[in-house]
């Protein structure tokens, strides 16, 4: 197939217009129209269905754009290392995390990524879903399980508990709980057992809810978990690597606790040379280990 034709086959479908490809390739509609005639002729099929509201792959095109989507990653991921040969350190960096460690714990510390070094470009990705880094979804992954593809160089970071917390205020209002049993005098905030969430994140909650805990407020991630108890709304089920930046909360039933959850550090093989990913995993792993000291003087300072 012809590479020039492939490419513009390619920005069609991804536009789903040919006018918008056309603005993105520089060229004109009908020259556009004319190189996706000639290739659907060379493939004696039809790649789009044309109707009033623009062009919507067919089966068969559906199967090409998926080869040019790899090829458009391949491609991206030979210019990133090219690039990467270079001293400086710049371009874009795409970092895919879960909801909660990516706002709570990861964008605070950027700042400190990026007084060293001004010129990089962070795409921080945050869901649940798991991007497919050897497709180039994603550059660098931070995840709460040991990833399970193939090809990926990965990196244990810590390990976290989920556990329970409440304000000051709160507490002061409501009283301190001293059993389970007391919660069920107190709303419980945390995911639905049935959310996207770390395992051991939802044994816990799993747990807790087989008690007689009349108020409950369900919220899809950690991050809409802890606005909800900082405003005194009750006893939240938070991860513990938030006892470094909202000190002023209170561990509520410190002998109940989740079990580890093993944090890993992932980024593909073929990246194992890159400049940015260098610096972003020695970032990560110095902001690991300052948590860790941090939790560890806490620790015995509570002692």
């Amino acid at each position: 197939m012809d590479w020039d034709k492939l490419r513009i086959f390619h920005a069609v479908a991804d536009a789903g217009s040919l006018t918008h490809a056309g603005d993105t390739l520089h060229l004109s509609q009908s020259a556009v129209s004319r190189q996706i005639r000639a290739l659907e002729e060379s493939l004696s099929t039809t790649l789009f269905h044309r109707h009033a509201r623009g062009l919507i792959l067919t089966e068969q095109g559906e199967l090409l754009f998926e080869a040019t989507r790899a090829m458009a990653k391949r491609l991206d991921a030979a210019a990133a290392r090219i690039r990467d040969s270079e001293e400086e350190v710049y371009g874009e960096l795409r970092v895919t995390s879960a909801t909660g460690f990516g706002t709570l714990w990861l964008a605070p510390r950027l700042s400190k990524l990026y007084d060293k070094y001004p010129e990089l470009k962070i795409d921080l990705m945050l869901e649940e879903r798991v991007l497919d880094l050897p497709m180039r979804e994603a550059d660098v992954a931070i995840r709460m399980k040991e990833p399970s593809q193939a090809d990926l160089i990965r990196k244990r970071l810590m390990n976290i508990r989920m556990r329970l917390f409440a304000t000051k205020e709160y507490l002061d209002k409501h009283g301190m709980p001293e059993s389970v049993d007391d919660l069920s005098s107190h709303r419980l905030i945390c995911q639905n057992p049935n959310a996207h969430q770390v395992a051991a994140g939802a044994r816990l909650v799993e747990e807790l809810n087989e008690h007689d805990i009349r108020s409950k407020l369900f919220v899809n991630n950690y991050f809409g978990v802890l606005q909800a108890v900082l405003n005194h709304l009750g006893v939240g089920v938070l991860p513990d690597y938030l006892v470094e930046s909202a000190p002023h909360l209170v561990r509520v039933l410190p002998d109940l606790e989740s079990g580890e959850v093993p944090v890993f550090l992932a980024y593909p093989e073929e990246l194992r040379h890159s400049k940015r990913i260098e610096v972003f995993r020695d970032f990560i792993t110095e902001e690991i280990n300052a948590h860790r000291r941090n939790m560890r003087d806490e620790d015995e300072a509570k002692a």
